[in-house]
């Protein structure tokens, strides 16, 4: 164990912290200066990709069998993509591992074959459906139809054959969410030195503009077993290998041909069996039934409407120890708000978003109220604008009012890749009871904003800027939130500062603000407080030439934020260090200079809370992760030293044991113990979490979770069988029971819930 010895009873001692324009005059001299020596010769240019990396596409009139085989004609004389690069741990060299793959297509679909040769055994965590690529050893495509690098699709298959598919979207803030979910087809086939894919991808699942006879198109190989990323284009390391912007091109002979109507229909029924004892409600059974529908009102316009949506059949969320002073963001995990999401969810920073889809349907503690219905329009009006709306009605539930949601939202790029974005939401309060109307404070809540995203062609200069109002009954000042901020992110130094201002007044009844409210434990209330942040981050990445480490990465964060005022509220310097060895195991470290001025007593024991004042501490943390490729996989981490004025250890410990592809086991304890002197106390936060995943076949699918959490004062039990018995189509049934933790297995509630949708095309 590595005890720090630090100044003043276990407490850094900082000098005097400058002020929030020297810190940022600082950190920009420092960025400027730094992209001048390091940035600008690290880019690869991508503006000839589509003369560079060209597959031509013919139309067959042979009937091709999606079975893996790849023994009808069309594959023996297509032309090849071949000879990738490889995107981890390094973009400066070719793969060694071939890869081949054609593309063919008739009136119906896209087909799409791989062979990709590797030797045995493969590696498959899971044959769940949307398992990640880059966790297993399969193949992927991605398709921009429109070839504007705005907007396109990702299609994935495990050399097992599960399947995952995703909307993708450009921008700074891309991530896979596996939100979409629509109709196409696959079949692998494992050789002693090889294995094939074979796709079908019908033209009612994408939207295109039939005299377009250029797409954009980039091949992905994932090779698990020596834990490298390899793509047809050359895609820089720090990018997101279905980058919409490192695409290459796909050449039509002809036109392909129109996709027709495009309507889904997808009803559901649902059956629940519910006690709860926390309020004395014996068992009980109900039935409800909805609908989806998904219209293709263009190609490139999607209308979305449901009708009694139910969502019983997500998953739980993982439960966490917060010895934050906030609140936590907790990610949606309904589809239905996370399709196209990036449309509504991306504006902001990280701290503060002023969409925030849990607030529809959910409470604070993330019990459902009941959604009457919806819609949502989203797509492309022109080849450069992006629009989204949004509209959702609540019922009433207990003394929350009926409520409807609303949003409009408008993304229009401009040069190539950079993004104008603006937006209006709206929240209104209604009560069906003429006698107990809704407050006035409490009637509505609107928002308006907009920002520009700078983005260069290579896309390793970035800016923002960014200005948001809220409008409140009542409220006349402080009601605005803005931004701004730029750096470089090259492929192997990266550096950005992001600057924030919120006013005291500013309110997002559709959003999320992490910092705003401020708990005063001696008065037992919140207490709204603006303020002003500097965030800067630099990282350095190295890329040995050796046998076992594939990366360094060193990493400098500083957080400054500052009461309305000017004065400091709270300062963080944060150095860390981190090897990634081939092997997939990595060690990290790193120190955390803390300063803190408590404006309010702060309790984090069941004594008397910290009064306030200054609070200076450091801490030290460190971190090992074995082969997650092995059958037995474990991560350590732990956390030594200051917390303000006591001392805090946090141990965590995960251990997962796969015997794949079907059957995982992952189990996770984590301790915080905190200290303090008189009269201050102590606490002990555990948190155990345990999850037993288990796959039959790629159809179905069987998901356990287990969490005690000493801190909520909860246990929990999930478990949820899921059956995909058409494509697109599912059976789910979900157990959940809810304990005490103190005293132990006392009941709350529990439910058994069954859901069956089938998804019908018109």
């Amino acid at each position: 164990m590595i005890v720090l010895t630090q100044k003043q009873n276990g407490h850094f001692k900082f000098s005097k912290t400058p002020d929030l324009l020297k810190n940022t005059a600082f950190i920009f001299v420092l960025l400027m200066l730094c992209c001048s020596l390091l940035g600008m010769s690290q880019a690869i240019d991508n503006s000839n990709y589509k003369d560079i990396y060209k597959l031509h596409i013919r139309k067959t009139d042979q009937k091709i069998k999606i079975d893996g085989e790849l023994n009808e004609e069309v594959w023996q004389t297509a032309e090849m993509a071949t000879d990738f690069w490889l995107k981890f741990p390094r973009d400066d060299e070719k793969a060694r591992k071939k890869t081949e793959v054609r593309a063919a297509y008739d009136n119906q679909f896209l087909y799409i074959a791989a062979v990709c040769h590797d030797s045995l055994p493969l590696i498959s965590f899971s044959l769940k459906r949307d398992s990640r690529l880059r966790e297993n050893d399969g193949f992927g495509v991605v398709i921009d139809p429109m070839n504007r690098k705005a907007n396109g699709f990702y299609f994935s298959v495990t050399a097992f054959n599960a399947q995952a598919d995703d909307l993708l979207t450009a921008g700074d803030e891309f991530e896979l969410t596996f939100s979409w979910d629509n109709k196409w087809y696959s079949k692998t086939k494992i050789l002693p030195d090889r294995y094939n894919v074979e796709i079908a991808i019908p033209f009612k699942t994408l939207r295109y503009d039939k005299n377009n006879t250029v797409w954009g198109i980039n091949f992905i190989r994932s090779d698990r077993k020596s834990n490298q990323f390899h793509t047809w284009t050359r895609v820089p390391v720090n990018f997101p290998g279905p980058d919409l912007g490192y695409l290459g091109a796909l050449v039509w002979d002809t036109p392909p041909p129109p996709a027709g109507t495009n309507i889904s229909f997808i009803p559901y029924i649902t059956g629940t069996a519910k006690e709860n004892k926390l309020r004395g409600q014996g068992l009980s059974g109900s039935f409800n039934a909805g609908a989806d529908a998904k219209i293709a009102l263009s190609s490139s316009l999607n209308l979305d409407l449901t009708v009694n949506p139910d969502f019983s059949q997500v998953e739980v969320d993982r439960q966490v120890t917060n010895i934050t002073r906030f609140s936590i963001f907790f990610p949606e995990r309904r589809n239905f708000f996370l399709e196209n999401d990036d449309l509504f969810s991306s504006y902001g920073t990280p701290p503060v978003r002023p969409f925030y889809s849990r607030r529809i349907g959910l409470d604070d503690k993330g019990n459902t109220i009941p959604i009457l219905g919806g819609l949502r329009l989203t797509g492309n009006v022109t080849p450069q604008t992006r629009i989204g709306l949004l509209s959702m009605q609540t019922a009433q539930k207990d003394k929350t009012p009926m409520q409807n949601y609303s949003a409009f939202t408008l993304h229009h790029r401009v040069w190539k890749r950079s993004l104008f974005k603006a937006y209006f939401f709206n929240r209104e309060a209604f009560n069906g009871d003429k006698n107990k109307p809704v407050p006035e404070a409490e009637k509505f809540g609107r928002n308006a904003g907009g920002e520009f995203n700078y983005t260069n062609n290579k896309g390793n200069i970035q800016g923002w800027i960014g200005y948001h109002h809220s409008m409140k009954p009542g409220i006349r000042n402080q009601r605005m939130f803005y931004y701004f901020g730029g750096g470089y992110f090259g492929r192997q130094f990266t550096s950005f500062v992001s600057i924030d201002k919120i006013g005291t007044n500013y309110y997002s009844d559709m959003g999320f603000i992490q910092r705003i409210l401020n708990y005063d434990a001696v008065r037992d209330t919140m207490i709204r407080l603006g303020y002003r942040s500097v965030y800067h981050n630099t990282e350095l990445t190295f890329f040995p030439k050796n046998k076992k480490i594939a990366r360094i990465e060193l990493s400098l964060e500083n957080t400054f934020i500052h009461n309305p005022d000017g004065s400091l509220n709270e300062l963080a310097i944060e150095p860390s260090n981190t090897f990634l060895y081939n092997n997939t195991s990595r060690i990290e470290w790193g120190l955390s200079f803390n300063k803190v001025n408590l404006l309010f007593p702060t309790a984090f024991t069941d004594a008397d809370p910290l009064p306030p004042g200054p609070y200076r501490f450091v801490q030290f943390n460190a971190s090992y992760g074995t082969d997650n490729r092995k059958t037995l996989a474990a991560r350590m981490e732990i956390t030594r030293g200051g917390f303000y004025n006591g001392n805090i250890t946090s141990l965590e410990t995960r251990l997962t044991f796969r015997r794949q592809p079907k059957l995982t086991l992952e189990a996770g304890w984590e301790l915080n113990a905190l200290r303090f002197p008189q009269p201050y106390g102590k606490e002990d936060l555990v948190l155990i979490n345990a999850r037993f995943e288990y796959t039959f076949n790629t159809q179905i699918f069987w998901t356990t979770f287990f969490q005690y959490n000493t801190q909520n004062n909860n246990i929990n039990i999930n478990s949820r069988l899921q059956w995909r018995y058409a494509p697109a189509s599912d059976f789910f049934l979900v157990y959940t029971d809810n304990y005490f933790s103190n005293p132990l297995f006392k009941s709350k509630n529990r439910a058994l819930v069954f859901k069956l949708n089938y998804w019908l095309n018109i």
